[in-house]
């Protein structure tokens, strides 16, 4: 949401009422779509189906797996899966360019959306092998930490924002939109749009990405992580920095992405 509530400010026009049309149709399943009409509950919509058996095969979208391994442990054959987000954000944006069916458009903007920001998180672009998890640890969701005295998992702790972000509910309930601004301003403090290294020029390039995401979650993420950890004040700060850099990028890279689209 805060992606979204970053890019839609800085979509050009036309990519506003492209984008708003499409949202307003009632695609299935009714029910969902109906509390994403604009472009910032948008974003939410593709975890919103996860109750909804027929979209089961959309889960590994979310995410795409690239091992690295902490010993010596033989990294896993078929990660990651040919099913990923960056295979997804292919698809969806060749559908928003090139077909002529208005729902199918409507369905694959939200999927942008929200894939946009999942790719800008460091812990979907990867899985930690080691002897302990030689399948991997799935984005550190298999990885158990301590914060404020209760257990969660390291996956969900970047989701979170290392804590400072909105609060999403049970089952992916997502926070009110008004608290979305402030925490999209935050999050833009100190992270300029106008950053060589987003390379906005080239808005397609979700390969990128994701490499970025590889990158930071061994150098950040998963830095001093373990079963049982606490996270250090020092291992907060710099990753509190690097979620809010993200979630920056992501927002200035979906508009720059839109607007490629639609002129």
């Amino acid at each position: 949401m805060m992606v979204a509530s970053i890019a839609f400010k800085r979509l050009n026009p036309n990519a506003k009422a492209h984008a708003l049309a499409l949202l307003a149709r009632p695609i299935k399943p009714a029910a969902v779509s109906a509390k994403s009409k604009d472009f910032v509950n948008a974003a939410h919509w593709a975890d919103d189906l996860r109750p909804f058996a027929e979209f089961d095969s959309f889960k590994a979208l979310h995410f795409i797996d690239r091992p690295f391994s902490i010993d010596a442990t033989a990294l896993p054959a078929g990660v990651p899966e040919p099913d990923n987000v960056v295979k997804a954000l292919e698809d969806h944006v060749n559908i928003l360019k090139t077909s002529t069916d208005k729902d199918a458009q409507a369905q694959a903007l939200r999927f942008i959306i929200h894939f946009v920001g999942d790719i800008h998180q460091p812990l979907h672009c990867t899985t930690r092998v080691s002897s302990a998890n030689p399948e991997g640890d799935r984005g550190g969701n298999s990885v158990s930490i301590k914060v404020a005295g209760k257990t969660t998992n390291l996956h969900s702790y970047w989701d979170g924002g290392i804590g400072s972000f909105p609060k999403t509910g049970a089952n992916f309930a997502p926070p009110p939109l008004s608290q979305i601004p402030a925490a999209a301003a935050k999050a833009m403090a100190g992270n300029p749009g106008t950053d060589p290294k987003l390379k906005l020029d080239d808005p397609f390039n979700y390969d990128a990405w994701a490499n970025e995401s590889f990158a930071l979650a061994q150098s950040v993420a998963y830095k001093g992580m373990k079963n049982g950890v606490t996270p250090t004040a020092a291992y907060n700060s710099k990753a509190l920095k690097v979620a809010r850099q993200r979630v920056a990028w992501g927002g200035y890279r979906l508009a720059a992405l839109l607007n490629a689209i639609w002129p």
